[in-house]
Order: C-alpha cells, then structure tokens, then sequence
C-alpha cells in the first residue's frame, strides 16, 4: 500500500504521467533506433552522439521484442519499477537510520515532493519513466546496503547504476566509495590501488587517443549551441545558487550534529555524510576545468551531483526534526509524518485539480489531439520524409516529431541543444539550423522553399495559411508538401 501511495502522490505532484515528454524526446526515438536502426536516416548522428553512451536503449528495446508489448507500455512499465525501487530503497534506509517507521513514512512522503535541484537541470523526481531516475532509487538501494555494512552488495548495486546511467553512477561511486572508505579498514587499504588503478586507466585512455575528441576546449560555436542550459557553468550561477546547494552541505552537517548530541548517529551515518561531501568537493575540484570549457569534464555536468546531496541532507534532516530533539518520542516523529503526508496530498491534489485540471493523473499513450493528428498523418509517410516544425513544437505541443511521428525534424530546439553538448558536429549543425530557420512566426512561403532546397525538406506542418501546396490538414494544423518532385508519396 505505501508503494501505491508513493506512486499516486509523486506522480499527482509532478502533474501526472505522461508518455513522451520532455526528455524523452531523446529516450523514446533512441529505444526506437535500436529497435529498428534504419529509423531517423538524417538525425541518427544527433541521437547517436548520447545514445551511443547507453545501454539501457538496448534494454528497453529487447523487452520490446520479447513481450510483444507496444513502446509506451513498456515506457509505464518502467515508470513503476522506478517508483517502486525509490520507494523501497527509502524504506530500507530509513529502517537502518530511524528509530521509528513514522520517520521512513515521513522521508518517503517528502520524496515525492518534486522539486527541481537549483541550477542542475536535475529534478528530485520525474513524472515519467527517465532511466536517471531508475539508476537514482538503485543507488538508494546501494545506500541502504551500505548502511547495513554490506559492502560487496552495495558495490554490485553501484555498478548497476552505472550500467542504467552512467554519470549517476559515477557520483553514487563517490558517494558510497567515499564512505566505504571513511568507515572500514579493508576499503581504506583498497582505496590506494584502486585509485593507481583508476589513475593509469585514465592516463592510458587519454594517451591512446580514446578520449581524444573530449579533451579538448569548447570553441565559441560549441559553447553557443549550449548557450541555453544554465546549469553547465556554474562560474555563472547568481549567488543564490550556490547559497541553496552548499547550503545542502550544511544542512547535512548540522542535521548529523544533532543526531551526534543525541546519540542517535552512527559509523555508518558519519561515512554517508562525509561521502557527500566528497561529492560537493568533487564539484568545486573540477570548477575550473568546467569553466575552461573543457569538453569532457562539461559533458559529466557535475553540478547534478547536488541531487544526491539533496537526498542525503533530507534523510538526515528529517531524521533530525522527527527524533533528535530532545524530548523526541514516536508521537513526534508521527506529527512529522502526518505534515509531510498531507502537505504531499495537498499540494499534489492543488497540482491536479487546480493548476493543471486538463491533465489526468496517468497518460500512457500519446494525447489525441491536433497536434498528434499530424504526427500519425506523417508517420504513415516514407520514414525517409524530412519535417519542418516550429523549432519549440516539443514544449509547445507536448510531444516532438522525433517522438509523435518517428520522423527526422529539421530542428527541435530544447533537445537537440541539450545533445550538442556532447558532440561538436551536433552543436555545429543547432547553431547552423537555428540561424538558418531564425523566426518561424515570421516564416514566409518562399523561405520555407529556400529552405526545403538547402536541407532537403519534405513537409512543413505549421497553424498558419499559407499558398503552399497543402498535403494534410485538421482542424488546426496544415502540413505542406514543400516539393513538387522527389517527395515520398503518401500513404492511405
């Protein structure tokens, strides 16, 4: 029952589910490439340039093909394990921590008061399936081995995240690592050749050319393609977001010290704490190869190593308010969870019923309006048909073309943006497009042709009139043939 509310409240909090949104832009048309690598002829390099760095494409794409079932069942099939892995690896930990349930009741009901960490592009839950967030509750599982002494276990846990996600992974490495060695004598000894190891691998890697394209400077067009994203350079971050993600650390710090005064912290605690701390040591360490614009060190984007900080600095300090105050009995701790719980109701009833009433608390398949009309037109076209959107039609439609349609789209600003940053050519072609496409609201038919002539576009689909010759239409779309030779002919 607890997992079931977990999921409802999340999921209520985070506006409800929705299959295709926001960063699965990305990780729907990757899984439909490695179901069919045909599919996208002209983005397969933008998609690649990421999707070569997974397997958990691959995953997705084999359970596809084993069970038969259709992506976006899979894709919600995905979403609850992750809700229920968060769910269970918080519980574990907080039986090892607590010394009440009302206090793991009242961690598991903060953890589904979404929020996005300041300045990470990292929220603290999503509300649909992001295998970030899968990779996030296996390493909670991690945690909790950890805190029982199960070192081998938590070990095992950690290289599965990095399996799931790679750089969540590697911040989970510093986090459990970190406190494996602070709280046992075996890890301490194993630190120093793991770390020669680690060292000389790295060397061999960097002098064999391996990581060739990723040690090097981002140039002016590289940095301009990524422009947008906020969250890389954190030399430019106002002096409020530092304030509120070192202000985790202390948190922490402060939280552990009263559970110190009162007894109540153990080795174990000690160790995670300082594992935290390593991660935000680890980010102020690698501040200035990331201010250079050094390729590799951008593409980890460290700062997201404050999302698990975040969770650390919540189980302790809410382990602080519920039971280190002196006087503290079961009867606190139950306030504590009985405010959490309803303050997560609440607000994930106000986000539903009131900010966001359009919306139901679970959309598995793609919505049926207009917009997605049109994408079902274009998906029963050639899959070589080359589309022409508003570069935003990803947030101001719901769904991208990529994802909607399975088709190539000239441009679709948030994401492909967000793939430049690993890969100069793909942030050379953002930058290139952007430019070329400019405003689309003051798009005239002749440079829509100009246009289909230079990147060999078949269909504009646009909500404005146009004396184009018009291929599809609704009630409020057209989708134009943009060429009258050499277009992939319709199908019924």
């Amino acid at each position: 029952m607890l997992a079931v509310a977990f999921v409802l409240v999340a999921t209520a909090n985070g506006a409800g589910y929705r299959y295709g949104v926001s960063d699965q832009s990305f990780y729907i048309p990757v899984v439909v490439r490695a179901l069919d690598p045909a599919a996208y002829p002209r983005d397969s390099p933008l998609i690649d340039a990421q999707g070569r760095l997974m397997l958990s494409d691959e995953v997705l794409a084999a359970v596809v093909r084993t069970t038969g079932w259709s992506l976006d069942a899979v894709f919600l099939g995905a979403y609850l394990l992750t809700a229920g892995v968060l769910c269970a690896g918080l519980m574990l930990i907080g039986s090892r921590v607590y010394r009440y349930t009302w206090t793991s009741w009242a961690l598991v009901a903060a953890l589904t008061l979404r929020h996005r960490i300041t300045r990470t592009s990292a929220n603290s839950i999503e509300p649909y399936y992001h295998p970030r967030a899968l990779a996030f509750g296996v390493g909670l599982l991690a945690v909790a081995a950890l805190l029982r002494r199960r070192s081998w276990l938590a070990v095992a846990l950690v290289a599965t995240v990095a399996a799931i996600h790679v750089t969540t992974g590697l911040w989970f490495m510093v986090l459990v690592g970190t406190a494996l060695v602070v709280q046992d004598q075996w890890w301490r000894k194993a630190a120093v050749p793991a770390a020669l190891a680690a060292a000389l691998v790295c060397a061999w890697l960097a002098l064999s050319g391996a990581l060739q394209d990723r040690l090097v400077t981002m140039d002016a067009v590289w940095l301009q393609a990524v422009a947008t994203k906020d969250s890389l350079f954190a030399s430019q971050w106002p002096a409020s977001a530092w304030a509120a993600n070192l202000g985790l650390v202390a948190a922490l710090w402060g939280a552990n010290m009263m559970r110190r005064r009162s007894g109540q912290a153990t080795p174990q605690d000690a160790a995670l704490v300082w594992g935290a701390t390593a991660l935000a040591a680890l980010f102020l360490v690698t501040l200035p190869p990331v201010s250079a614009g050094v390729a590799l060190f951008v593409q980890l984007q460290i700062p997201r190593v404050f999302w698990l900080i975040d969770v650390v600095a919540t189980i302790y300090v809410i382990g602080a308010l519920a039971e280190s105050i002196p006087g503290a009995t079961a009867r606190r701790a139950a306030v504590v969870a009985a405010v959490l719980g309803l303050v997560a109701a609440g607000r994930g009833a106000y986000v539903m019923l009131v900010e966001r009433p359009d919306r139901a608390l679970f959309a598995m398949h793609l919505q049926h309006d207009a917009w997605q009309d049109a994408m079902e037109w274009l998906k029963r076209q050639d899959r070589r048909v080359h589309v022409f959107a508003d570069p935003g039609h990803s947030w101001k439609f719901g769904t991208s073309v990529r994802v909607g349609a399975e088709r190539d789209v000239l441009l679709e600003e948030v994401k492909d943006s967000a793939l430049a940053i690993y890969s100069r050519d793909v942030a050379a072609r953002v930058v290139e497009r952007t430019g070329a496409v400019d405003d689309f609201t003051a798009l005239t038919p002749e440079k829509a042709r100009a246009l289909a002539m230079r990147y060999d576009l078949d269909y504009l689909i646009t909500a404005t009139e146009m004396p184009l010759s018009e291929a599809y239409r609704n009630g409020t779309f057209h989708v134009y043939a943009l060429r009258d030779a050499g277009t992939a002919a319709a199908r019924p």
